[in-house]
């Protein structure tokens, strides 16, 4: 007697359509994972600490005084994972000579208060606690740990351009944050 060999035929294709669609699914499931781990990838890689930074002008080195600190307000792009604004940022710049300039981050190297020139003292004083460094930067009382951060820049045309970065306080080493 003869079998039927349709019903092999069957089972065949049912089991190359179940192969096909266990394919397709393992395909689609891998691109979604895909798509909705690239927020996650990308928070991981633009929060990476030790990014590039990038220059920023803050203002005319023509407008500063010889021998006095003067704070300087800019706008600076952030970007923190899908979030970009504009923030405004202060940093104290003190002219040496028409072409040289030292720029100090206005963070207190204790806990990270603003401080402020002190014309009559001729110092910089911070309010929290008492930290108070030369016109050089170096500390001379407080509990500040270390001098003034310094800040790198450089001078284009007459104007002044800095790289904003922050540092760790609280501690004798400058540790960029």
């Amino acid at each position: 007697m003869q079998t039927d060999p349709l019903p092999e035929k069957i089972e065949q294709g049912t089991a190359e359509r179940r192969s096909f669609l266990k394919w397709m699914i393992g395909v689609l499931s891998a691109m979604i994972g895909l798509v909705m781990g690239i927020p996650y990838i990308r928070t991981v890689i633009n929060s990476a600490p030790l990014r590039k930074l990038s220059y920023v002008e803050v203002g005319d080195i023509n407008a500063l005084s010889i021998g006095q600190p003067q704070d300087l307000n800019f706008q600076a792009r952030v970007t923190d994972a899908f979030l970009r604004q504009e923030v405004t940022r202060s940093v104290w710049a003190i002219k040496h000579s028409p072409d040289e300039v030292t720029i100090f981050s206005p963070i207190c190297t204790h806990l990270g208060c603003h401080f402020k020139w002190n014309p009559q003292t001729r110092h910089f004083e911070c309010p929290c606690h008492g930290s108070v460094w030369t016109i050089d930067g170096k500390v001379i009382g407080g509990p500040a740990p270390r001098p003034l951060d310094t800040l790198p820049h450089k001078i284009e045309n007459g104007k002044i351009y800095v790289e904003w970065e922050r540092f760790q306080v609280g501690i004798s080493e400058k540790v960029r944050v």
